[in-house]
């Protein structure tokens, strides 16, 4: 148990954090998943599906819950998929 003040603050904002890191991190997953899931319908618009996928992965690598380089690889991997899948 934190003793100061500052470390009960710092405790505080410690899990406000962690919480809104995990929501990132699970709407990028979310995303990724669905975007696999979902291409392989072909009825789907992959333009919409490509724009929530970079959405997420932009956001969580803005707020450092991932690094950029892994977002810009994501990004790529998923537009290797779609654009194989348009073929």
């Amino acid at each position: 148990m934190p003793i100061t003040k500052s470390a009960e603050k710092a405790l505080r904002q410690s899990f406000r954090r962690k919480i809104a890191n995990n929501k990132k991190t699970k709407a990028f997953k979310k995303a990724l998943k669905d975007f696999k899931r979902d291409i392989i319908n072909k009825g789907v618009n992959k333009d919409k599906l490509l724009k929530i996928v970079y959405k997420s992965l932009d956001k969580a690598a803005k707020s450092n819950v991932i690094k950029k380089g892994k977002a810009d690889r994501l990004k790529s991997r998923v537009a290797k998929i779609a654009n194989k899948i348009s073929k």
